[in-house]
């Protein structure tokens, strides 16, 4: 019986890449079945892609302002992405909603920082404090037409402690964030022989 061959994972950044770190110390593990082939952005000059840079993984950044319109950008990333073929696409910190042209031709999922469904969109974590809640946590999910409203695919909860400010419990669930993200992808990216057939 033939092994699986590790999944192409092309992550796509838009800041510091730390959840993307996360994976590439992973895949430093001969055992973790992954490699990413590339990673993209929407900007230039971010560490995001120096993280990849400096690991030889090849880049590319496809800016929202050299297109027309969302549509004529999404297109256009969706071509980038055809050109590594990837098994999966990570939105790591990707701060753009993708369209039509990549979500239909690619699976694509992301990490956000709230037990969805509750809290979606971009200030999860202040819209859980102003909550009151005593519980948050992480999401995986796939990505879909919506904002994060995808299959959900993995969670973890983190509780929400005395005298939190949104910076404090925002970095205690990147941290758990990361974990659950490195533990999750190798099942979700795995590719078998009979899947190339």
């Amino acid at each position: 019986m033939t092994e699986p061959r590790a999944a192409r994972v092309l992550a796509l950044v838009s800041g510091s890449g730390t959840l993307l770190e996360a994976v590439l110390q992973a895949c430093t593990d001969p055992g973790y079945a992954v490699d990413v082939v590339a990673v993209g952005a929407d900007r230039e000059g971010i560490e995001g892609l120096e993280r990849a840079r400096r690991r030889g993984i090849p880049t590319f950044v496809e800016p929202v302002s050299a297109h027309p319109d969302r549509s004529a950008w999404d297109a256009a990333l969706a071509a980038r992405i055809d050109a590594h073929d990837p098994d999966l696409v990570l939105s790591a910190g990707f701060m753009k909603i993708l369209g039509p042209a990549v979500l239909g031709s690619h699976r694509v999922v992301n990490t956000h920082p709230a037990l969805l469904p509750a809290f979606p969109g971009a200030h999860a974590v202040r819209d859980a404090l102003a909550h009151g809640v005593r519980v948050t946590g992480c999401t995986l999910h796939e990505v879909d037409a919506g904002v994060d409203t995808g299959p959900i695919l993995a969670q973890r909860a983190v509780n929400v402690l005395p005298g939190d400010t949104q910076e404090s419990l925002h970095e205690r669930i990147k941290v758990v964030e990361r974990e659950m993200l490195v533990a999750a992808l190798p099942g979700l990216a795995r590719v078998h022989p009979l899947d190339e057939a």
